[in-house]
């Protein structure tokens, strides 16, 4: 049962070398995320343009917050954080979408469970130069988390080829990476890199990340 990779957008970046990331790494990850918090609906749509344009597939794109950017656009997923619309919300405005929600406990979990999530993204696992001088909340609360709750668990936050297999070891459907592919050198090659690294775990998820949910997603 193959682990899922998703990569996250860095807010940083411009269009075009954001652009120019994805058309090199989109066919060795699961889902990219798009989240810029700066960025105008307007803007956010444009971007999901050019990147379908440069070769991501829909079935492969999730939107940040924005649900009308999502619709809009025909992403497969929607990512919710602590200030989007509950999930359940979400769910029915845009019933055909993967909906994932952003958790830091097993109270929020459980409460993403219950608002009718597909899968729930934890973090951060480990240090991480996106939240500096904050302690990764560690392997043992990633698998309490997977074990909290019957959904697929995406992990967050300083993950690298070298930790990637420990966290797998977790239970945990997948990994989110940001600077790792989007800052790299050579993002197609860390990209590898990872797939690599997540090739060689025989721990099989304890829930498989949906794939069949995105069906009739264009």
């Amino acid at each position: 049962m193959a682990h899922a990779l998703h990569v996250i957008s860095s807010g940083t970046q411009s269009l075009s070398d954001v652009r120019r990331v994805v058309a090199r790494i989109h066919p060795y990850i699961t889902m990219f995320h798009l989240r810029e918090k700066q960025r105008t609906a307007r803007e956010l749509w444009e971007w999901t343009q050019d990147l379908v344009a440069a070769g991501l597939p829909c079935t492969k794109l999730a939107v940040n917050d924005r649900v009308d950017v999502a619709l809009a656009s025909g992403a497969a997923a929607i990512q919710a954080a602590y200030h989007s619309l509950p999930a359940g919300v979400i769910r029915r405005l845009a019933p055909h979408r993967l909906i994932g929600v952003s958790v830091h406990s097993v109270t929020e979990a459980k409460a993403a469970e219950a608002s009718g999530a597909d899968y729930v993204l934890f973090g951060h696992v480990f240090a991480s130069t996106s939240k500096p001088g904050q302690a990764g909340r560690g392997l043992a609360a990633l698998q309490e988390i997977v074990e909290s709750v019957n959904l697929p668990v995406i992990a967050l936050g300083g993950i690298t080829p070298n930790n990637a297999p420990d966290t797998l070891a977790t239970g945990c459907a997948g990994i989110a990476v940001l600077s790792a592919i989007m800052l790299a050198r050579d993002p197609m090659l860390s990209a590898q890199q990872f797939q690599q690294a997540m090739q060689n775990v025989r721990v099989s998820p304890r829930c498989a990340w949906p794939m069949a949910k995105m069906e009739g997603v264009k």
